[in-house]
């Protein structure tokens, strides 16, 4: 069943590799680009302040078409980006143009990484350990490959909450309709969006109650600290996606090995 899963999955974002590059390209010709510059090299100058950035080792879990790993492969880091999808990792290599034979794309899965142990000073990814459906193993792997004192920076939310609770599906439907009133994008409106739907409420973080599990886990598995941040989605969203998710605030884990 979880081999069955994992390629649905998979399979669900080959699919859909096409137009999610295309919102990836967006942000990287956009304002939305300047606003994750911000935040993750803050994150990074905060937690190594001491070293250059191409001194500095950061592994992009879950990189799709590259936003995280051109961004900051652009800024001077050392950058490794992985992901399981081969139609993904094709876009990313695309997007980052001349940096796409510097960025060092991987296919890898999350859960079984091929790096030596202390190997990365960070790690990083945006909207994946949802996806995860082993988080526990994929979090005691992350913390393996990370060197001492490096630093994990997760940023995710409680995507498919709404599949769960009845409150928030109210949330969910108000979000759409709000989105509709300004004549805004609706980032919900995918193709395969009930496939992805239905991959979701066999996953087990779409029903736990996020940023608290993951802390928990993270813990549980070795990192010396853990802290979220609730509020990043007010520094890293625009206008847009505030309204379009305004029900699924955006948060940020942050560990520490």
């Amino acid at each position: 069943m979880e081999k069955k899963l994992t390629k649905d999955i998979q399979d669900y974002w080959d699919k859909r590799s096409e137009t999610y590059s295309e919102l990836n390209i967006t942000e990287l010709n956009g304002s939305r680009k300047n606003l994750w510059h911000n935040v993750l090299t803050d994150l990074i100058q905060k937690a190594f302040p001491d070293k250059n950035n191409d001194d500095i080792k950061i592994l992009d879990i879950g990189t799709g078409p590259g936003f995280f790993s051109i961004l900051l492969k652009e800024c001077g880091y050392n950058v490794t980006g992985i992901d399981s999808s081969t139609e993904m990792l094709g876009r990313a290599k695309s997007n980052a143009g001349k940096y796409g034979d510097v960025i060092n794309f991987l296919q890898m899965d999350a859960d079984d990484l091929s790096f030596e142990d202390d190997s990365f000073d960070v790690i990083v990814n945006r909207n994946v350990t949802w996806n995860l459906q082993n988080p526990e193993t994929c979090y005691a792997e992350w913390r393996r490959v990370l060197k001492p004192g490096g630093r994990l920076f997760v940023f995710d939310a409680n995507w498919y909450a709404y599949l769960f609770d009845d409150e928030k599906l109210h949330e969910y439907e108000e979000d759409r309709e709000n989105v509709k009133d300004e004549g805004l994008f609706d980032f919900n409106d995918v193709e395969n969006a009930e496939k992805m739907e239905q991959i979701a409420l066999t996953l087990p973080l779409s029903k736990e109650d996020r940023p608290k599990w993951d802390e928990n886990a993270l813990l549980k598995c070795g990192f010396l600290s853990v802290s979220s941040d609730t509020e990043i989605w007010k520094k890293v969203w625009d206008r847009e996606e505030q309204v379009n998710f305004a029900s699924t605030p955006m948060f940020l884990i942050q560990a520490v090995k």
